[in-house]
């Protein structure tokens, strides 16, 4: 049996709504164009043009294998998380007189936790795919990478074209890590479902707030501003 007040119906469609919206603000707006996510896409560009000055490329291949170990790494720890969200639904039987000891005010029904569970297992194969198409990307620019002109022809419209057409597909890459790791953080908020729908809406509230002063409030967007807003504090002598 199943059930389920209009409190629950309330906080999961706030959780959608709030991913989605998050979302769509950061990659389809003017005001996303201004998160740290964008002002570290235009350092890719910036990265392929210096590379295609170098001759030697050994720093960058070492670069691009750090970062596919790293989407590697989410990917491997995706899959564990889904085994562990499956162990969790076919232990409801167990796991709930667990739950209802917790003065937590725990109160649901084996159909309502089993279609919780669904809701974290679905949100991790969601993430599992985005960062695996992303380590597929990774390995796309490691070849373009690897295919791109001599540091005689960076002046020719070959070289200008590859480079543009590599940046382009390290930030696809990226992107889709970005909504893999996306997807990571609002599992964490889910979880408070699991507690009650009053603790969701907390959780997911927290979430948004947390990822979104990451992306336009934190040290790290301060310190990719513009040059002109970076104000260079001298070093005391004495120290």
């Amino acid at each position: 049996m199943i059930n389920y007040s209009w409190v629950d119906v309330f906080a999961l469609g706030f959780f959608i709504l709030e991913w989605t919206t998050y979302a769509i603000t950061l990659e389809h707006t003017k005001y996303g164009r201004d998160s740290l996510s964008a002002r570290m896409h235009a350092y890719r560009e910036v990265w392929m043009r210096r590379l295609l000055e170098r001759e030697a490329r050994i720093v960058d291949t070492h670069i691009m294998t750090s970062l596919q170990n790293g989407t590697a790494w989410f990917a491997s720890t995706t899959l564990i998380a889904i085994g562990g969200s499956l162990a969790l639904l076919r232990a409801t039987n167990e796991v709930m007189p667990m739950m209802q000891n917790l003065p937590l005010g725990f109160n649901t029904t084996p159909g309502m936790w089993e279609i919780k569970c669904f809701g974290l297992i679905l949100i991790f194969v969601y993430a599992f795919f985005k960062f695996a198409w992303s380590y597929r990307l990774f390995n796309y620019v490691a070849i373009l990478i690897g295919a791109m002109p001599l540091a005689s022809k960076r002046d020719t419209p070959e070289a200008e074209a590859h480079v543009v057409r590599t940046t382009r597909m390290f930030g696809a890459a990226a992107r889709h890590f970005n909504r893999g790791q996306r997807a990571f953080f609002f599992a964490l908020g889910y979880l408070g479902w699991f507690v009650s729908p009053w603790v969701f809406l907390v959780s997911t509230a927290a979430v948004v707030i947390v990822t979104w002063r990451r992306q336009f409030a934190s040290n790290a967007w301060q310190a990719m501003a513009p040059d002109a807003e970076i104000r260079v504090t001298p070093r005391n002598p004495a120290a």
